[in-house]
């Protein structure tokens, strides 16, 4: 952890916020292309903006394997695929622009790229590619933090499950709800 006085959970949540509020800031009018938002290199630079003043591993591969995710030694190859899955996706409009950036999300966070942030990080990229592959509004996500635990979070747990089971509509309604 780069902040050392940093003592309980709320703490830690409340400066992993305002970094996150901080990247979100960074993004207003930049501009990626579909070739680089489906890029290795700008998913762990997203990370790392979204946590790296909190992080020191921000942005890097998580070195251990968890009980979700891909081994670790496979983490790079899963998220090439993805990347090369989605941008055929968009070439080819295999389906809608939300549904592109919800399946999208989804095997991100279940690769779990990183040691923590995972959610958050994978609905940043979803509204990063409904920005800028798509030029549309970013998704709602049910307009409240999913960090608590609270209904609506365990309404988004309740649709992720259920597109782990292959069905995306509940994840799909969740996100723009």
């Amino acid at each position: 952890m780069r902040i050392k006085q940093i003592s309980n959970r709320a703490e830690l949540d409340e400066f992993e916020h305002h970094n996150i509020q901080q990247a979100i800031e960074w993004l207003y009018g930049k501009k990626f292309s579909a070739e680089q938002v489906f890029s290795e290199s700008v998913v762990c630079q997203i990370h790392e903006r979204m946590f790296g003043e909190v992080w020191k591993w921000a942005g890097k591969f998580r070195q251990s394997n968890k009980n979700i995710g891909v081994d670790k030694w496979q983490i790079s190859v899963a998220l090439h695929s993805l990347n090369n899955d989605a941008l055929y996706w968009v070439q080819h409009s295999s389906f809608d622009p939300i549904e592109i950036a919800i399946r999208y999300k989804h095997r991100l966070v279940s690769i779990h790229c990183f040691a923590n942030g995972n959610g958050r990080h994978s609905r940043l990229m979803a509204d990063i590619i409904m920005a800028n592959v798509f030029k549309m509004q970013p998704l709602k996500w049910g307009m409240s933090s999913l960090t608590q635990s609270t209904q609506l979070r365990n309404n988004y747990i309740e649709a992720l499950r259920s597109a782990d089971a292959g069905d995306y509509s509940l994840l799909i309604a969740f996100a723009v709800s």
